[in-house]
């Protein structure tokens, strides 16, 4: 046997020792498990939860009140609102007034010196007087065939003449005082005894404060949805925390087509004056009220696409739902069609639920419509 023939045997001897370990040690060795199939057999636990029902939150569609609002600003003015001003010029003698004062519709308030026009008044009757009794004796003569017809007719006309000087006379005597167009309250005047003014001088100020109007201007898009009587709730800064109900008064046929603006007045009675003209308001206009407006969590609604949709739950299964959303109020949305009173929709859980008719198990939630205004849990 040669050197080769010993190598080869000794190489074969190796490697079937080699061989005869692994096998050795691979019988030894613990088997690991099969890992369970992803699906398990029908009836398995897992098939089960992946059946069972999903567990959502809920509220039952409850009513409650909507008010459609509008908002804007305005101011307060007079019912009635003048600044005194003179006709003619004139040295001011009476002030008939205190600063403030409340005063009576026709009252006097000031004063002219009338001297000079009560002597004119004072001639123009004497005249006058004279003119009457020339009249009555032409007419005595003129009956008797004494005078002609015409001398009687001129001295007619003479009376007549005379009277519309008397007149005029008057008219001029009773510019020289001012009287109280309405009953109100006066301002602060700018004037004393003794001044001379001229006509049109401002003199002082009158208001009539048994009620207020507020004027407040909204856009022409919503002109078309006031109407006179509407209400109106009325809050001002200089009196905070108090809220004074009103009415359209008017509306402004024209629209401002600078701010495309529609103007409208409201009024609200002021029996004990604390409203002041030019004060600043904040106006809230009712355009539509509903005390029984069906309404649900904004948290129901689940748009889809262009539609909004809720969840209603039916005999434990959910189905979508359609609805028409109206207003939103303190994180309620209106419903205008598609639920009514009563009804239960999910507000959590809803992205769980992936199509008509799955199996729910109500976890949770609440349901509006308590007399306390409180949500309760909703039952099945």
């Amino acid at each position: 046997m040669n050197f080769r023939s010993i190598s080869y045997s000794a190489v074969a001897v190796v490697g079937i020792a080699l061989l005869g370990g692994y096998a050795y040690y691979s019988q030894r060795a613990p088997q690991k498990p099969k890992e369970q199939s992803a699906t398990a057999a029908p009836g398995a636990g897992g098939q089960r939860a992946a059946a069972g029902p999903v567990a959502v939150e809920v509220v039952r569609v409850d009513t409650m009140r909507m008010v459609d609002e509008l908002n804007s600003v305005g101011t307060l003015r007079s019912n009635e609102s003048v600044i005194l001003r003179p006709e003619v010029a004139g040295r001011i003698v009476k002030l008939n007034f205190r600063d403030g004062q409340m005063v009576k519709k026709g009252q006097q308030l000031v004063a002219f010196d009338s001297s000079v026009n009560q002597a004119e008044v004072g001639q123009a009757r004497a005249e006058l007087n004279i003119a009457q009794s020339n009249y009555r004796r032409n007419e005595d003569l003129a009956s008797r065939k004494f005078i002609s017809e015409r001398a009687k007719d001129e001295s007619q006309a003479n009376v007549q003449v005379l009277e519309a000087k008397l007149a005029l006379a008057q008219a001029r005597l009773s510019k020289l005082e001012i009287r109280a167009p309405f009953s109100g309250v006066v301002g602060i005047r700018t004037v004393s005894v003794g001044d001379y003014v001229k006509d049109g001088a401002d003199l002082v100020n009158l208001e009539d404060l048994s009620s207020v109007k507020v004027d407040f201007r909204i856009p022409e898009k919503y002109a078309d949805l006031v109407r006179p009587g509407q209400g109106i709730e009325v809050m001002l800064d200089a009196l905070p925390g108090q809220t004074f109900k009103a009415r359209v008064d008017a509306i402004d046929p024209q629209v401002d087509s600078t701010g495309r603006s529609a103007l409208l007045r409201g009024r609200i009675e002021n029996p004990q004056g604390r409203l002041k003209p030019g004060m600043f308001a904040r106006v809230r206009l009712i355009l539509a009220q509903r005390d029984q407006a069906l309404v649900v969590p904004e948290e129901a609604i689940v748009p889809q696409g262009q539609k909004q949709t809720v969840w209603k739950v039916v005999d434990g299964k959910a189905l979508r739902t359609e609805v028409k959303i109206g207003l939103r109020r303190n994180a309620k949305a209106e419903i205008v069609e598609g639920l009514e009173k009563g009804d239960v929709v999910v507000t959590a859980g809803q992205i769980r639920l992936s199509r008509d008719g799955m199996a729910v198990r109500i976890g949770g939630g609440q349901a509006a419509g308590k007399p306390d205004g409180q949500a309760v849990a909703a039952r099945q």
